[in-house]
């Protein structure tokens, strides 16, 4: 895949970005708030009395790396799925799917609104997080790996979902039945091992456990499962979700009507 028109991709991508950050007191801050009272509530006032048993983190440090991962991942799930439904509503994404841009680029640009929120959001809590307990990150490299990957994997998911609904109440299916029960079940406030065993087994096909526990090797330096399958298989769903969005795209799936 290649670009065949990169100053129209440029021009939907600073206008997929400008859409969240004209908005910022809706689409930046609150998140930012919310992980603060998190810290806060669970991460100090409650956490100082949680012993972390058999793991190498105390309660905090153990938290915020699974709140960077789920606002990476509410965040690019919101933006991507809002603005192409608002397109298809409002039936201005015929503008996109007139102008001169590849398909493969008329989602680039539209995923990039997605990944920037996510990762901008994502970092914004680490940043919260050291105004009670600074710290360093231990793997910078593979921090921005793994926020790239989610973000890239939940920008698709939200274009797949805005391409699905017929209304908005159909938009929010996926997020509240599927995508909010798997990441609060995929060790962002807890750890799997402390789980039922039959738990246990189940969380090893959520594949939100890998993603929080990536995004954890990456701040702390300690995994709670491989980190190289995880990473690979990371990277994996990432493309497999891309290539579907092209692909749903290119046969106008519910867009050429």
């Amino acid at each position: 895949m290649i670009l065949t028109n990169p100053r129209g991709l440029m021009t939907l991508i600073k206008r997929e970005i400008l859409r969240f950050l004209v908005v910022a007191a809706q689409t930046l801050f609150p998140p930012l708030i919310t992980s603060a009272l998190f810290m806060f509530i669970f991460g100090i006032t409650i956490g100082s009395r949680i012993e972390m048993t058999n793991t190498p983190w105390n309660y905090f440090s153990f938290l915020v790396p699974g709140l960077m991962c789920m606002h990476a991942i509410s965040g690019s799930y919101e933006n991507t799925s809002s603005s192409l439904f608002i397109g298809r509503w409002h039936n201005h994404i015929q503008e996109i799917l007139l102008s001169p841009l590849s398909y493969f680029e008329m989602v680039l640009g539209l995923l990039a609104g997605g990944i920037a929120r996510g990762l901008i959001v994502s970092l914004g809590v680490f940043a919260v997080s050291q105004c009670f307990s600074p710290a360093g990150i231990a793997h910078p490299v593979i921090l921005l790996y793994f926020l790239t990957m989610i973000t890239v994997i939940f920008s698709c998911a939200g274009l797949l979902a805005a391409l699905w609904a017929e209304d908005f109440n159909m938009l929010t299916i996926w997020n509240t039945y599927v995508i909010v029960p798997l990441v609060m079940l995929g060790g962002v406030f807890h750890p799997v091992e402390i789980l039922p065993p039959a738990l246990q087994i189940v969380s090893r096909f959520n594949p939100m456990v890998y993603l929080v526990s990536g995004v954890r090797y990456a701040v702390t330096g300690t995994a709670q499962v491989p980190i190289g399958p995880a990473a690979a298989g990371t990277g994996a769903l990432a493309l497999g979700f891309f290539l579907l969005t092209v692909h749903l795209f290119k046969i106008g799936y519910k867009l050429r009507t």
